[in-house]
């Protein structure tokens, strides 16, 4: 039997892809085929950079394999990739639907944190009960820097009128815990993109939302 957490804080701020809705299969499928599509070695190693960041941070750190071609472009290239017809479909992550429903019920304050695009995330969250569930959504237009900069956590709480230490994140990416952490926020870590000891400074490491449970007393861990 799963072991269930109970969990309390003020506000609740999520990262999306891959803690909220099912997305890297995608996004890996679109930054390979940039990759092979340009002859450029891609492998495991290198996909796993781009977890949890910005996309063109994370292409900047490549470009010098694309000769003659800039990281707008590159991006704008795998973003095509991304929504074109034969892209794998995205999903919910397991019980994301549901703990947010409960939060919203609950009326605790919710932000989305994400590296990825408005619209894309506006697309998104339809998959777990639509964007109008969150008050704050913070994106990589939103930032200077993104993840593991904590900029984006640090906006989203002042934003929600919450000190970080009163907030609780949720990540799927070591970037993104480490930008949780940075800010100030405890942080549970989803292992549904990486491994349980990528996690080494989350505050709670879980397979998916599902066994996450909100309680109201301030007692809970």
């Amino acid at each position: 039997m799963t072991e269930l957490h109970h969990l309390h804080a003020k506000a609740a701020l999520f990262d999306l892809d891959g803690t909220l809705v099912a997305t890297e299969h995608r996004s890996r499928a679109a930054w390979t085929r940039l990759f092979t599509t340009h002859h450029v070695p891609c492998d495991d190693t290198v996909l796993a950079t781009f977890v949890g960041r910005r996309g063109k941070e994370a292409l900047a750190d490549h470009v010098h394999d694309f000769p003659g071609h800039t990281v707008d472009e590159l991006f704008d290239e795998a973003c095509g990739y991304l929504m074109g017809p034969d892209s794998p479909p995205p999903f919910a992550v397991p019980g994301a639907a549901e703990l947010l429903a409960d939060l919203h019920t609950r009326g605790v304050p919710l932000a989305v944190v994400t590296s990825g695009l408005r619209a894309h995330a506006t697309e998104m969250l339809d998959h777990v009960g639509g964007a109008d569930l969150f008050q704050v959504i913070v994106t990589a237009e939103d930032v200077n820097a993104g993840k593991p900069d904590p900029q984006g956590y640090l906006d989203a709480c002042r934003a929600l009128g919450v000190h970080p230490a009163d907030g609780l994140a949720f990540e799927d990416a070591p970037a993104g815990v480490s930008a949780a952490k940075s800010a100030g926020l405890r942080c549970v870590a989803l292992t549904t993109t990486h491994g349980a000891g990528d996690f080494a400074h989350a505050d709670l490491v879980v397979p998916d939302l599902t066994p996450l449970r909100w309680t109201p007393t301030a007692d809970a861990h």
